[in-house]
């Protein structure tokens, strides 16, 4: 059958023309048109990694739900198959939430993880399928693989030729120098100040003490708003990206006065036996256990973090087996030396060689503070970081 078509009007270019106003606006659009796609290709990968990072959340918090679900049966129901498959989903759960959170902590340092997010992908598909053995050997195999990364990043780490070694720390300001210890050599970034032209203060995101959801601000907004000079990131807290932080996202634990008197965490006395840091008016106190501090309202501010690395002039950490202070990661620390108070960040340590980074370098004392991606060092701009934001710091501000 022929099919007859309509014709289609002749294109006038006369009339054409005024449209394009000559072939560079034509390149014009071309090369607009361009961008616009690579820039919306861009966004499209941003988002797909953003997803990716979700979905693996989202699948943990389900497998969370189902372990608290077989455990609030009823007695009678939880028969020997019934405790094998809690403790089975327990274990396999513990491992996934570990190894994951090794992994975010491992992005923030390394530019592909690709492999070991499709290693991950591949574990929980086992677990949501309760193939627990073989979940099992492959967050064992992706655990190893993290681990290797992170020895490969450390053993690529080198201090530039022109930072000097230098085991005296300064007097004032800041400095980065290199440090001579029996651990090694490593390189120390740090701001000096003394107590008796500095206060020092904390200052905290929430108003008061807060279980999830909890605010954080970059260290250099808290830098601006209280017009301080040098800051450093905090204690240790509950990120948004680990899912062993899910409702509690963003809180911490340890006990804190803040710059406002304000105490925080004050029914948590379990965390009372941690070291802090208690800043007076001229003067500056380390002590092996909150409780030592005595709730004293009458001084500036006060912190409490772990582990206390240098006390009374000696080495107080030798390490443990906690693999996250065992790995080399930037160390951030608050310490003191008579009447001269340190803030900074040992990179490239583990907690234990950050201690004996503190002696050589002849501190009294010494607190570790939190690290990996909330590592921030603030001295007329970011001298480490900025890293995620944080819900609180430790604030150097003139008298």
């Amino acid at each position: 059958m022929k099919i007859n078509l309509p014709k289609l009007p002749k294109l006038e270019l006369a009339k054409v023309r005024p449209f394009f106003l000559g072939k560079g606006l034509i390149f014009a659009a071309i090369i607009l048109a361009l961008l616009s796609y690579q820039t919306y290709s861009f966004y499209q990968k941003a988002q797909r990694l953003e997803s990716e990072k979700t979905d693996s959340l989202t699948q943990l918090e389900g497998i969370k739900t189902e372990l608290e679900t077989l455990k609030n049966q009823d007695q009678i129901k939880r028969n020997e198959q019934l405790q094998e498959e809690i403790e089975n989903i327990q274990k396999t759960y513990d491992s996934a939430v570990s190894t994951y959170e090794e992994l975010v902590k491992l992005q923030e340092s390394s530019k592909d993880t690709s492999e070991m997010e499709k290693l991950f992908a591949e574990a929980l598909s086992l677990l949501s399928k309760r193939n627990y053995s073989d979940a099992v050997k492959i967050l064992s195999t992706l655990s190893a693989k993290i681990t290797e990364e992170q020895n490969k990043i450390a053993a690529s780490f080198t201090i530039p030729e022109n930072v000097p070694t230098n085991n005296a720390p300064p007097g004032s300001g800041y400095s980065r120098q290199q440090v001579s210890s029996d651990a090694g050599a490593f390189m120390v970034s740090m701001v000096a100040a003394d107590l008796g032209s500095t206060r020092v203060i904390v200052d905290t995101a929430s108003a008061g003490t807060c279980t999830n959801d909890c605010p954080v601000l970059p260290l250099a907004t808290y830098v601006s708003r209280n017009g301080a000079y040098a800051g450093v990131n905090g204690s240790y807290f509950c990120p948004a990206t680990y899912p062993s932080c899910v409702g509690k996202t963003n809180s911490f634990d340890t006990l804190l006065m803040n710059k406002d008197k304000v105490y925080f965490n004050s029914d948590n006395n379990v965390y009372s036996n941690n070291p802090a840091v208690i800043f007076g008016s001229g003067y500056i106190r380390f002590v092996s256990a909150a409780s030592q501090w005595g709730r004293d309202t009458s001084i500036d501010s006060m912190i409490s973090n772990y582990p206390l690395l240098v006390f009374n002039g000696g080495v107080s950490f030798g390490g443990d087996d906690d693999p996250k202070k065992g790995s080399k990661g930037a160390r951030s620390f608050v310490a003191n030396k008579g009447n001269t108070i340190y803030i900074g960040v040992v990179h490239n340590a583990t907690v234990a060689e950050s201690a004996r980074v503190m002696k050589a370098l002849g501190m009294e004392n010494t607190l570790n503070l939190d690290d990996g991606g909330s590592t921030a060092l603030w001295s007329g701009g970011y001298k480490v970081g900025p890293g995620r934001d944080l819900p609180n710091v430790i604030l150097f501000v003139s008298k």
